[in-house]
């Protein structure tokens, strides 16, 4: 059977948040994401540092394209011969230019996959917004774009991350070279102002990921937890932070902790800063032992659940895969889904 031929789609659009390449980009990358948002250019220049740590390089970008790869070999494996192009929020390649380049290429409908696989306005919402903006900046004959739903409670998601959180715990060992037991496993996602997650199923989808997760993965001690705030101290954002509820098992007397990124889905900059840089210092200092899980990235179960999203979608199959309590979230998002958050009239440095 001719999958492509059947398909109600010609195209693919992998959509991500982008991030610099070199130094120089960093703070033209920056006002992008800040563009609109009243933040002062002195918290700017502090968020600046955390990729001058890394010589100015976000890690995002290679690992888009390593995914990119696997997803368009997944596709042509299974028969689904559909174009791949890619096309991002904040920097280059940018959406309008991708789309841009598809309708040259004669593309009229595409499916996207946006790499976030939870439902707020910023993972959500916006990355629609953005889409529509694109398309209206290409003008006539823009391709159609549908985004494909988030899969937190996807097998293809929480079984990958099961396994890594596995072998973040085996990695600890006690000092005579036993492997520890009941190690308390921190479960983080990037924090969002309350406003932003009363009005969406963030939190709710979340904890389900990480009770899934620590499920499979038969953790005893858990929790969710927050990092990488970046609003002012007057506008309530989700807590705990991932350093506070570190120095709270510290002094419940844990020796050692393992990090999830379960609201990540690679390894970019909030991971390597936030958790590998951040949060491992504190426990150095702590005396804590540390071991963060890996995130899904080209795993192949994780790429075979993107294929069989973009079969859902592309075949229209009235099935939808989910593992859980909650079901399947809905493919087309309703007018009043994730609405934008309250911003607050001036922003300053966290």
């Amino acid at each position: 059977m001719d999958h492509a031929q059947q398909s109600q789609y010609d195209a693919i659009l992998f959509v991500s948040f982008g991030g610099p390449d070199k130094g120089e980009d960093v703070l033209p990358f920056l006002e992008n994401v800040l563009r609109g948002r009243n933040v002062p250019k002195e918290r700017m220049l502090e968020v600046a540092e955390h990729y001058h740590h890394f010589g100015g390089k976000s890690p995002i970008n290679e690992q888009n394209i390593a995914l990119i790869d696997a997803i368009r070999q997944e596709l042509s494996a299974s028969g689904l011969e559909l174009p791949v192009y890619w096309g991002n929020r904040n920097w280059h390649p940018l959406l309008a230019d991708t789309l841009r380049e598809m309708k040259s290429a004669g593309v009229r409908r595409a499916l996207a996959f946006v790499t976030s696989g939870f439902s707020c306005y910023s993972g959500c919402r916006q990355y629609r917004e953005n889409i529509e903006q694109a398309r209206k900046a290409v003008g006539p004959e823009a391709p159609e774009i549908d985004k494909i739903r988030v899969f937190f409670n996807h097998p293809g998601f929480i079984k990958p991350m099961a396994r890594n959180v596995r072998t973040a715990l085996d990695s600890i060992e006690n000092e005579s070279g036993e492997k520890e037991s009941g190690t308390p496993v921190l479960f983080t996602a990037h924090s969002i102002p309350l406003s932003m997650a009363d009005s969406s199923d963030y939190c709710k989808q979340l904890q389900e990921a990480s009770r899934l997760v620590a499920e499979q993965a038969k953790i005893s001690k858990w929790k969710l937890v927050y990092q990488s705030r970046s609003g002012p101290p007057t506008q309530p954002w989700l807590e705990p932070d991932v350093c506070d509820a570190i120095r709270d098992l510290h002094e419940q007397g844990e020796s050692g902790v393992v990090l999830v990124p379960i609201g990540f889905i690679s390894d970019h900059m909030e991971v390597l800063f936030d958790l590998d840089t951040e949060a491992a210092d504190l426990c150095q200092t702590l005396g804590m032992k540390m071991a963060r899980a890996n995130t899904a990235g080209t795993d192949p179960e994780f790429v075979q659940m993107i294929r069989d999203l973009i079969s859902e979608r592309a075949f229209g199959l009235s099935e939808k895969t989910a593992i859980g309590c909650m079901p399947a979230n809905h493919d087309v998002c309703p007018l009043d889904c994730c609405p934008a958050p309250v911003r607050p009239a001036t922003s300053r440095p966290s």
